[in-house]
């Protein structure tokens, strides 16, 4: 199964290396570190929210709670931040109000005893209403000095003959840190193999003396916090705290997942597909302009990517007799 999966990423590779070679024959300056710039600057945020929704799907769930996660701790952690506010101590709060927030997600499923699809959307509901209530919705343009200081930081610089210059914000370094580290987590440790355990069969991993609900906690932990850091960072970025951004956005990241080689059924899945997945759709979504594609289709290419990947899997579920996400387990038969 590793071959597949290494494969579904080899994939990706090329289908972004084709869709680059085939807009840089129509626009030469297309090609260059400005497009690499774009691309990864457009990816940052998707990339983190995409290994958090790797965590949970590789653990065996499908959390659509992601953006209202990210969106509700960086909103709050900058509405009563004071102007003064270091942008360490920020971007601490909004990763620990997300890992709050995953906590209990964590403990709704856990308890309620219910799939993780149909708790995340209620919980979602519940964070996105919340924060219209108690916190409020207007947009906030006004970020405290450190994030606007941050958010003009750049790494580096690239100029072009017709496009100007364009920069890579220094917070990739924060992004492709967390990568590492949610990478060596599921390699190295033994809560890290044990999430992979949990996702391919919770009562053969429970069997093995592996405690699902902590692993579900810890998961739901990690996966919160990562989106807490998201949202703080999009803000960063953007230079103004807007609660409606991620509205609606959810498909980018699942489909950015599936597209990965992240197993649906769970069990399966790579830090590193769910990045090129990122990577791939932005791509796509940078290539409509200069072909001349309206943005309206936009929405439509991610969805036909997302349909791609999941027959794709569908595919190599049928390969390895991997029974579907949805079917319903055999009844058990017993001698009388």
């Amino acid at each position: 199964m590793r071959r597949l999966i290494a494969n579904q990423e080899l994939l990706l590779i090329g289908l972004m290396a084709v869709l680059l070679l085939a807009v840089s024959l129509k626009f030469p300056d297309f090609f260059g570190q400005q497009t690499l710039f774009n691309v990864l600057t457009a990816s940052m945020v998707g990339m983190l929210f995409a290994v958090g929704v790797m965590l949970v799907v590789v653990s065996g769930g499908i959390d659509v709670s992601f953006l209202a996660v990210g969106i509700l701790s960086a909103y709050a952690t900058v509405k009563w931040a004071s102007p003064d506010a270091g942008a360490l101590s920020v971007f601490a709060i909004s990763t620990a109000i997300g890992l709050g927030l995953g906590l209990i997600n964590a403990a709704v499923v856990i308890i309620a005893r219910t799939s993780v699809l149909i708790a995340t959307l209620a919980t979602s509901s519940i964070y996105l209403g919340a924060m219209f209530a108690f916190v409020g919705g207007e947009v906030i343009s006004i970020l405290p000095q450190s994030l606007q200081t941050l958010g003009s930081t750049h790494l580096i610089t690239a100029k072009g003959a017709v496009r100007g210059t364009t920069s890579l914000n220094v917070l990739i370094l924060v992004v492709i840190a967390v990568c590492i580290l949610v990478w060596a987590f599921l390699r190295f440790t033994v809560a890290g193999r044990s999430v992979f355990a949990v996702g391919g069969d919770a009562e053969a991993a429970s069997r093995a003396a592996i405690s699902v609900p902590r692993i579900r906690m810890l998961v739901f932990a990690i996966a919160g916090a990562v989106a807490g850091l998201a949202g703080i960072i999009s803000i960063t970025l953007s230079g103004r705290a807007d609660p409606t951004t991620f509205m609606g956005r959810e498909l980018d990241t699942l489909a950015a997942v599936v597209l990965g080689g992240v197993a649906i059924a769970g069990g399966k899945g790579t830090v590193r597909g769910a990045v090129l997945g990122v990577l791939l759709i932005s791509l796509v979504t940078a290539s409509l302009v200069p072909l001349g594609i309206p943005t309206i289709w936009q929405r439509a290419a991610v969805g036909a990517l997302l349909i791609g990947g999941i027959l794709l899997q569908t595919t190599i579920s049928r390969r390895q007799r991997i029974r579907p996400i949805l079917d319903a387990p055999a009844p058990e038969v017993t001698n009388a």
